[in-house]
């Protein structure tokens, strides 16, 4: 048995489940709290899972694509794929890409972000991963699994929900292989600007580290005028020929409301992309030929992600001023989480009683982030908070939103 499994910590909804089955005395909740009946209407705002319809366009795609399940399909994916792909990135950030050496086809972003770091990192003793903190779990196990350790960097209020690479000291960086970015970020919805690309790519020159940037959330942001900045875009507008050392990550998931078809790309640095490719030929990750042509559909259509981008807006128009009148809560750059400060910090009491008491299931925010040794000894940042996805339609936001204002009535 591979021992760096033993690494690996439960997964967040794992320890979700274990938690919600805990006793009231044992997570410290009130033995009566309050006459009120527990709603019969369950509502689930702990996932991020799109629940939007997904676009009849791609569903036909999908169907008329079905011939194609008789052949085995390529690796690089077809090329009409690569191209629409290409043609979206040009669009969309106004960069352009060889698709035959700078774009890969990849079966979503999650199997991807953990199968790049296996082709990046070098196991020798003292190797780094640096990473967000709270942060995406993939992140942390793949680094784990791949022979290194991670160095985690933290968002706070102090640093406006973003990471502060500045603070990194030269030491670690001088280790580092790997730095996993993620923006719009998960779960803060913090969007990183240019001048901290800048900077990051200033580091990425002197100490030859690899930028992996987790780029899943960056179509559903809540200003049209304002996009948020792609890493590709950004290398671009720095003059960075050829996007070196850097690699972006995108999903059809949560842009097209597709999460089943585990769709997405790996796009940038095109020699990093060949040993990605190669590495991917033995791992056997070929996407489906029918999902292959779905996504053509998908990435070529706009309007079904303005579409979606518009109910996300709904939703959160409709959820932030009601909670607002309880809580500090910021309304996120992009994204459709929001990052909840608890009254009294204890953000696990929080949602069992959330839970148990209203029927409504968010996520603790410790489950996110590490504290203790895995953080350097500093606290968990992400404790205190708790994590709702607005991804139900606008009336079950707004029922669990009220919920919500409902228990931190109480604490308050």
């Amino acid at each position: 048995m591979n021992p760096r499994l033993d690494l690996l910590h439960p997964y967040p909804f794992e320890r979700l489940r274990a938690l919600l089955a805990q006793p009231a005395e044992a997570v410290g909740a009130p033995r009566v709290t309050t006459q009120r009946p527990v709603p019969q209407r369950f509502v689930n705002l702990s996932i991020g899972e799109p629940r939007h319809a997904t676009p009849a366009p791609i569903k036909e795609a999908l169907i008329g694509g079905l011939a194609g399940l008789s052949a085995y399909p390529p690796t690089a994916g077809t090329p009409a794929l690569r191209q629409a792909i290409g043609g979206w990135i040009e669009r969309r950030h106004q960069v352009k890409l060889d698709p035959a050496t700078q774009i890969l086809p990849v079966n979503g972003s999650r199997e991807a972000l953990f199968a790049f770091a296996q082709v990046v990192i070098d196991p020798q003793p003292g190797a780094l991963v640096v990473a967000p903190n709270p942060f995406y779990q993939i992140y942390e196990g793949a680094a784990l699994l791949a022979g290194a350790t991670v160095h985690l960097v933290d968002q706070s209020p102090a640093t406006g929900l973003r990471c502060d690479w500045s603070a990194v000291p030269a030491e670690v960086w001088a280790r580092t292989q790997l730095v996993f970015v993620c923006s719009p970020g998960n779960p803060t919805g913090a969007v990183m600007p240019m001048a901290e690309w800048q900077l990051l790519f200033e580091l990425s020159d002197r100490y030859g580290f690899v930028i992996a940037s987790d780029e899943c959330y960056s179509e559903i942001y809540l200003d049209e005028a304002d996009p948020p900045l792609s890493g590709l875009a950004a290398s671009q507008r720095l003059g960075r020929q050829g996007h070196p050392r850097l690699v972006v990550f995108s999903s059809l998931s949560k842009r097209s409301n597709v999460p089943g078809m585990r769709s997405g790309f790996v796009a940038g640095d095109a020699g990093l992309l060949a040993a990605f490719l190669k590495y991917r030929t033995y791992h056997g990750s070929a996407m489906s030929p029918a999902v292959q042509v779905a996504s053509v559909a998908a990435w070529q259509d706009e309007q079904h992600v303005v579409d979606n981008r518009r109910l996300y807006r709904e939703k959160f128009d409709a959820v932030v001023p009601l909670i607002a009148a309880r809580a500090s809560v910021q309304r996120p750059q992009a994204g459709f989480y929001l990052w909840l400060p608890v009254p009294g910090g204890d953000d696990t009491l929080f949602t069992w009683r959330l839970n148990h008491e209203l029927a409504t299931l968010v996520l603790p925010g410790s489950y996110l982030g590490r504290g203790g040794p895995a953080a350097g000894g500093r606290a968990n940042p992400g404790a205190g908070y708790v994590r709702l996805a607005l991804v139900e339609d606008v009336e079950s936001c707004v029922e669990g939103a009220q919920r919500v204002c409902e228990l931190l009535a109480d604490l308050q």
